[in-house]
């Protein structure tokens, strides 16, 4: 059975939220989250972190100030002010990204329209889909995660992160890019493994990322979020067909 544990979330020592969410990359979790939420922008703007001595994870480039004796936590110490005042509310279960946001119209905020390109192969992407399952090691044994993986536009797979929420699966490849100061990723793509929720949108648009790519169905709020802010975005990607809901213009073979 997959793996499914409450990460307490704390910012400068205060709880901030409960995330439901398979263990693993929690730095990169915390950090995706914080970035979706607009309370960072960019790695310089966190000062260290403390993590759960259990996690076993660090990173170079930000180092764990001390391990906590509660299990199950991550403490985000910022270098400054918050960006945006937090304003979630103190539970995200792991089917939910927006579970916390009071009005339709703060979804929208830090948003801005995607510019004109780049191009992608449409012949490219479900060869995306086998190279997206393949990564799937913990998928594999239990068939009960999600996951999201961010491709350049040659198709190369540059992070995968699993995870039971697949909005979960999407902050961590988005902390990852975070870490590494590769934000905006405005020259790659995600795809997904389940479906194109309003959330999933919302967070990969944050990212700068142009195209996002479901295996499942969009929702019909995803569709009106993709268009206005210029995505790309791709459902039912299976075998060799794809629908194309928005932004077709990036989708050449020239």
């Amino acid at each position: 059975m997959v793996t499914e544990e409450p990460l307490q979330l704390l910012l400068d020592g205060a709880p901030l939220a409960v995330v439901m969410r398979t263990p693993g990359a929690d730095i990169e979790l915390a950090l995706g989250l914080l970035y979706a939420e607009g309370i960072i922008r960019s790695a310089g703007d966190v000062r260290g972190l403390r993590i759960s001595a259990e996690a076993g994870e660090s990173d170079e480039r930000i180092a764990a100030e001390a391990v906590l004796v509660e299990s199950n936590q991550v403490d985000v110490r910022l270098a400054g002010k918050p960006r945006r005042k937090p304003e979630r509310s103190m539970l995200s279960s792991s089917a939910c990204g927006v579970c916390g946001t009071q009005m339709i119209e703060d979804l929208r905020r830090d948003l801005a329209v995607l510019p004109a390109g780049p191009r992608f192969s449409p012949s490219m992407l479900p060869g995306l889909v086998e190279k997206l399952r393949s990564g799937q090691g913990v998928f594999e044994r239990t068939g009960g995660l999600h996951a999201a993986g961010l491709f350049n536009a040659g198709g190369d797979l540059l992070a995968l992160r699993e995870d039971v929420g697949r909005h979960n699966a999407v902050d961590k490849v988005v902390g990852r890019l975070l870490l590494d100061g590769r934000l905006p990723g405005s020259q790659t793509l995600l795809v997904v493994s389940g479906r194109a929720g309003y959330e999933i949108v919302q967070k990969s648009i944050g990212a700068g990322i142009p195209l996002l790519a479901a295996v499942g169905a969009p929702s019909s709020l995803a569709v009106a979020l993709a268009r206005e802010f210029n995505q790309t975005l791709v459902g039912f990607l299976r075998g060799d067909r794809f629908n194309v809901y928005s932004g077709a213009d990036r989708l050449t073979d020239s």
